[in-house]
């Protein structure tokens, strides 16, 4: 069964996602949580899974963990999570983190939702072990958003999870929420809470915040939206998450393509300040024409501040001179800064 499932997987998800050249169990054994937070996260994840030491190999699964929760995320290290799995006979988890390497690059827009359903579709095919098919079903279910179905199945086969935060239970956690939100009933607090104290491991996880904006409210809900837009600006999740913000911003949906969150405000101004080309900030004009709001505000009292450089205020001023309406009472403000 082991070398059959990961010939199938490997095979298919280099085969949509090529830039995933190296694969687990390639070369040494994977450092420490602690050396993570001093720049792992720039190389490959790789791991041994040669030895047949069980204890081993669950301790690697522990440094998985914890680099997940320091923040880390790279290329490749949900499938080094699954290979491990898979070689401790844990098929269930070892399908679910295969699942998770697909879904964060689907998050960040490398590739596309039929992609992955060509994943969990291709396991099917393995029918060596029934666990490896139940638990592609239930995954199915849960890309699909049935919810209902999804969380009596993915209950049902992670009974036991090793992790209060691994990745089945996030899934869980995300089906109970959205069943909620479809069926218009108030979050349950214990599963609202459950689900914000698992952020520290999903921090890099576009979908993770999607759920949460989708399923709070308020500025939670617009916190949530901004860390995903943030994570994968033009990914599958972020126009809604731009919507989210704009209804909490008391906008109409109308405007919610020329928000931009305070960290792509920040990026463009950087970008053009260290080029000194101030038509970088065009791609700005269309959130500071838009009618009063938190990112509006924002994003005007910053380029304000680049009035004092003679090229961004004479920039300013000309532009202030062609536009007309809301656009040119704001540039005519930044302006006289």
């Amino acid at each position: 069964m082991k070398i059959k499932f990961n010939f199938w997987f490997l095979f298919l998800f280099a085969f949509i996602f090529p830039g995933c050249s190296q694969f687990p169990g390639d070369s040494e054994q994977i450092n420490s949580a602690a050396t993570a937070q001093a720049g792992y996260s720039q190389r490959p994840a790789t791991v041994n899974i040669l030895p047949a030491d069980v204890s081993s190999l669950i301790h690697s699964l522990d440094e998985l963990a914890e680099l997940e929760r320091a923040g880390s995320w790279f290329q490749g290290m949900a499938l080094t999570e699954s290979s491990i799995r898979e070689n401790i006979g844990d098929y269930e988890g070892a399908v679910a983190a295969a699942y998770k390497e697909a879904a964060w690059a689907y998050g960040k827009g490398l590739i596309k939702k039929e992609d992955l359903e060509l994943c969990l579709l291709s396991l099917l095919e393995i029918r060596e072990e029934e666990s490896v098919t139940l638990t592609a079903n239930a995954i199915l279910l849960f890309l699909n958003e049935q919810w209902d179905d999804a969380i009596i199945g993915l209950r049902s086969l992670f009974i036991e999870l090793d992790d209060p935060d691994g990745f089945a239970r996030w899934m869980i956690l995300a089906c109970a929420l959205e069943k909620n939100k479809a069926a218009s009933i108030p979050q349950d607090r214990r599963s609202a809470s459950a689900y914000m104290s698992i952020r520290a491991r999903y921090t890099q996880f576009p979908e993770y915040w999607y759920r949460g904006a989708r399923a709070f409210s308020g500025i939670i809900a617009a916190g949530y939206a901004e860390n995903c837009i943030n994570l994968s600006p033009s990914g599958p999740f972020a126009q809604e998450c731009r919507n989210i913000l704009a209804a909490y911003s008391g906008l109409g949906i109308e405007y919610s393509s020329s928000l931009k969150t305070m960290t792509e405000i920040e990026a463009i101004i950087s970008q053009s300040i260290s080029s000194g080309n101030p038509e970088f900030l065009n791609t700005l004009f269309p959130l500071i024409s838009l009618p009063d709001n938190p990112y509006t505000v924002y994003a005007v009292g910053a380029l304000r501040a680049l009035n004092s450089v003679q090229v961004f205020r004479d920039y300013f001023f000309i532009q202030a001179m062609a536009a007309s309406g809301r656009l040119a009472e704001r540039l005519s403000y930044i302006c006289h800064g």
